[in-house]
């Protein structure tokens, strides 16, 4: 059995990538690192200097897995989810920029602790009683 969970949409990929990113220190690193990364893009397409969009994933993915390794302590879910990891990262950046991140954050967590919650009390409640024993 696989110890990263496994996903059937975007939709359900989120949050796990939300609980992966709960540092606000981890999300600053993806957020100046992606802006770095957008900033390489425009420059190679501005200036026409295409080697400058080679910098893009250095930098982008730089910070991003310095937080991951030094801050979160946890595996870039790049390594294993590349498409939905970049489609979070920027989704993130979006709730960044908006300044509704931490919130959602919050929610997500909120979120998880209840379910794992509910879960343990199912399985605390799940097994029935033992009979009494016959006379």
């Amino acid at each position: 059995m696989s110890d990263t969970p496994e996903f059937a949409n975007f939709d359900e990929f989120w949050p796990f990538y939300v609980r992966e990113h709960s540092s606000k220190t981890n999300r600053r690193l993806h957020f100046v690192g992606t802006s770095l990364a957008l900033g390489c893009v425009a420059t190679a397409v501005v200036m026409r200097k295409p080697l400058m969009a080679l910098a893009a994933p250095v930098l982008g993915y730089g910070g991003a897995w310095v937080g991951h390794f030094f801050v979160e302590k946890n595996r870039p879910a790049t390594f294993k989810y590349p498409l939905w990891s970049l489609m979070g990262d920027f989704k993130m950046y979006g709730m960044i920029l908006r300044g509704r991140m931490d919130e959602e954050v919050e929610r997500v967590l909120r979120d998880y602790a209840a379910k794992a919650a509910e879960a343990e009390a199912k399985t605390d409640g799940a097994a029935p009683p033992a009979p009494a024993p016959a006379n």
